[in-house]
């Protein structure tokens, strides 16, 4: 054990982050119990468009996994990656099921999507468009990812849903078992985190799957290892030729634009969290993570997984104290696990992950204090970034208002100079998005 840690110390210069080999494995178990749902909810959705489930399960398992690991050793950053929720539905529910376009073809656009990452990466535009970005825009990014998170928390607990009627969120059923569940460990997280209890988000999240089992929500496996299916059905499957069609610019696009200022925002919002921004508000090194995750997506479509991204859910380990790589290859790790003792893991229900996700929301809300609100051509846009995150459900989509905002707001009351030159280049793609979604 001592030549492990001896070993993690090296790799990671975890005393160099005045962190500790304990710490960033449970910092990284907690990002993993928070993420479990992705191995529930990607594969449903897929299954939706067409694609086999056994499979697609264990793809997605895979590309989780060693894709995370590949986070940490080359980065040295504690984020996780998956297949984003958002290129999920829209492969499936858009692509397959509305425009009736094969789920191979879909796949071959995720891939021209991967090699469009790589490009840029590369070529240090996804770098340098960070630095173009305005401060006012960075430091709301935190709150946007913050109050998204908390969102999906709420969602997940019952607590909000959806009212057709009135076409808004609406409260749920907080007197059904699901809420009331949600709600006990929402408090014991709560009593934990202000008593500056080590692992409160870990231990809650435990405490409250174990409460969970005489309400019913905590469902018992019938047996505890399996083994994984064969992911040949799926393997290079993708029709590149067939999605390199001008009518699939657009789809592409769709792709595109969304995960990148996603894994940006999540990116700078998880690292602000964690104090790993330069005064400028810029992450050191940032290309190492674009170039991980730009490497995952093109990789993924090779296994039929749709684009994989920065996961928000970072967040939780970031929060128990994860600064390094450590965390992250611990997460990917525990997601390898789940190849064999699947039904073991799946039994923590979202019940028990939701307190967790809207605790961090409020964790991540400081930044924008920051914002000088006394000054509308930067409140305005750092205005947009939060609401439009919120409002659409994609913090890509805040990002891209944001930035539409800043420029269009300083130019037309006088201030132009204040604005980068490159950002009116920039202007011209994200409209082009937003037109392209309208």
């Amino acid at each position: 054990m001592s030549s492990l840690r001896t070993s993690a110390e090296r790799l990671f210069k975890l005393s160099a982050h005045h962190t500790d080999w304990r710490t960033e494995t449970i910092a990284g178990l907690t990002t993993f119990v928070t993420m479990l749902y992705v191995l529930v909810v990607v594969p449903g959705i897929l299954e939706e468009g067409g694609m086999p489930k056994g499979p697609i399960t264990v793809a997605v398992i895979l590309m989780t996994g060693l894709t995370t690991i590949a986070m940490g050793f080359f980065s040295n950053r504690p984020f996780a990656l998956a297949p984003g929720l958002g290129s999920v539905a829209f492969l499936a529910v858009t692509l397959v099921s509305t425009e009736h376009i094969p789920w191979q073809t879909a796949m071959g656009m995720v891939f021209i999507s991967g090699i469009l990452f790589l490009l840029f990466t590369i070529l240090g535009l996804r770098k340098l468009i960070v630095r173009l970005m305005p401060p006012a825009i960075k430091l709301s990014i935190g709150a946007g990812v913050g109050l998204f998170i908390a969102l999906i928390g709420f969602r997940n607990a019952g607590l909000v849903v959806a009212s057709e009627s009135s076409n808004s969120l609406t409260l749920g059923d907080i007197g059904s078992p699901n809420a009331i569940l949600a709600l006990l460990g929402f408090l014991i997280m709560s009593v934990l985190l202000a008593r500056k209890t080590r692992g409160h988000l870990l231990i809650g999240i435990v405490v409250t799957t174990l409460i969970g089992i005489p309400m019913g929500i905590t469902e018992l496996p019938s047996s505890i290892f399996s083994l994984p299916e064969s992911v040949a059905p799926i393997v290079m499957q993708l029709n590149i030729s067939d999605a390199i069609q001008l009518a699939y610019f657009p789809f592409i696009l769709a792709f595109f634009v969304p995960d990148f200022f996603s894994t940006l925002g999540t990116l700078l919002g998880v690292a602000s969290k964690g104090g790993m921004l330069d005064k400028d508000g810029n992450l050191p090194q940032i290309d190492r993570p674009f170039l991980v995750d730009a490497s995952g997506t093109t990789l993924g479509s090779l296994l039929s997984v749709p684009v994989i991204t920065t996961y928000v859910e970072s967040a939780a380990g970031v929060e128990a104290g994860g600064r390094t790589g450590l965390t992250a290859v611990t997460t990917g790790l525990l997601f390898l696990s789940t190849l064999f003792v699947t039904p073991l893991i799946m039994i923590i229900p979202k019940e028990a992950t939701a307190p967790a996700l809207i605790l961090i929301g409020l964790m991540m809300l400081s930044s924008v204090q920051n914002v000088n609100f006394g000054d509308a051509t930067e409140s305005l846009p750092a205005f947009m970034t939060i609401v439009v995150t919120i409002f659409t459900f994609n913090f890509g989509n805040g990002i891209a208002a944001g930035i539409i905002a800043f420029v269009l707001v300083k130019s037309l009351s006088g201030r132009h100079k204040e604005v980068h030159p490159g950002l009116y280049v920039l202007l011209i793609p994200l409209i082009l998005y937003f037109v392209t979604l309208a």
